[in-house]
């Protein structure tokens, strides 16, 4: 089967709009041979005459016109497509999708994602959460962010630098009638709120302290896959939770929340925002690789 490049469809359209050979080669820029060569190779490859041609005027055939009448929406749709691509490279528009854990999206939310959509408010975020490892590229997703030990090697990362860390705590009501665990080892002896991982196993609570590492499988009246519920059931007195320091940041702060065992936290892997090779990317991708990495600096300055 043949294939017809879109320069013969748009010189039999221009030829029909101009109302000859000279005046449409003029229109797209091309020689009166050339465009007369376009139409006659597609004339057979399509074994039909289009045009009925004389010295002083071009005319379409019967089956010329019926080609025209097919051709002309489809080129229109073509044309329109190729204009909104162009437009995404002038103005940032369209969607970023984004693939994260939820505590991840959560990090980042207000100080990436926010000031991107009120900087570029023709720009759409599709954010995804889940818990398991996935193929961005495969799965259609234009970005990934996942700590930075489960970044794929050949992606390209850009570490967001930011302080992570995880925290232990409970209401302050909690410890009205109970001692504060001092070490990791007394949470045994506590009612905790259980978290639950992606992949169904229970999540064991993770210390390190001068060189020391210790997990420790806490039990507890209540077992949550989701850390904005852990956080009811903890400020509402039900036992101790272990959360994103991110997720408690303000109930500490506030009072609602009291941490303890503090210096069995250490800091965290960084996250990273990764994605692969992107060639022509669209302005949208452009500017927000760049905030990123403003904020990764610290450079970004919100809204």
């Amino acid at each position: 089967m043949a294939r017809h490049s879109l320069i013969e469809l748009e010189a039999v359209l221009a030829i029909v709009r101009c109302g000859s050979f000279r005046a449409a080669a003029l229109e797209l820029g091309m020689s009166t041979t050339a465009i007369s060569n376009a139409v006659g190779k597609l004339e057979r490859e399509l074994d039909v005459r289009l045009f009925n041609r004389t010295t002083r005027s071009v005319s379409l055939t019967y089956a010329g016109r019926i080609f025209v009448a097919q051709i002309q929406p489809a080129l229109e749709g073509i044309q329109k497509a190729m204009n909104t691509a162009r437009s995404q490279q002038e103005t940032p528009s369209g969607t970023l999708r984004i693939n994260a854990f939820a505590t991840a999206a959560r990090e980042i939310m207000s100080p990436l994602i926010l000031t991107c959509l009120k900087r570029y408010p023709h720009v759409h975020i599709d954010i995804v959460t889940e818990g398991r490892l996935i193929d961005v590229v495969a799965a259609g997703f234009d970005l990934g962010l996942r700590s930075a030990d489960l970044v794929p090697s050949d992606a390209i990362a850009i570490p967001l630098g930011q302080m992570r860390r995880m925290v232990v705590a409970a209401s302050p009501a909690f410890f009205e009638n109970r001692a504060i665990p001092q070490v990791p080892q007394d949470l045994l002896s506590y009612p905790c709120v259980r978290g639950r991982l992606p992949n169904g196993a229970l999540l064991r609570w993770r210390f390190e302290k001068d060189g020391e590492e210790l997990q420790i499988d806490v039990d507890g009246p209540i077992t949550l896959d989701e850390a904005s519920l852990a956080r009811i059931a903890v400020t509402n007195g039900v036992g101790i939770g272990y959360f994103m320091e991110t997720d408690v940041r303000e109930d500490i702060a506030a009072g609602r929340l009291v941490r303890i065992l503090e210096d069995w936290t250490p800091p965290l892997v960084p996250l990273c925002l990764y994605y692969y090779n992107r060639r022509n990317s669209s302005a949208a991708f452009q500017v927000f690789i760049a905030l990123a990495r403003d904020f990764a600096a610290g450079r970004l300055t919100q809204g």
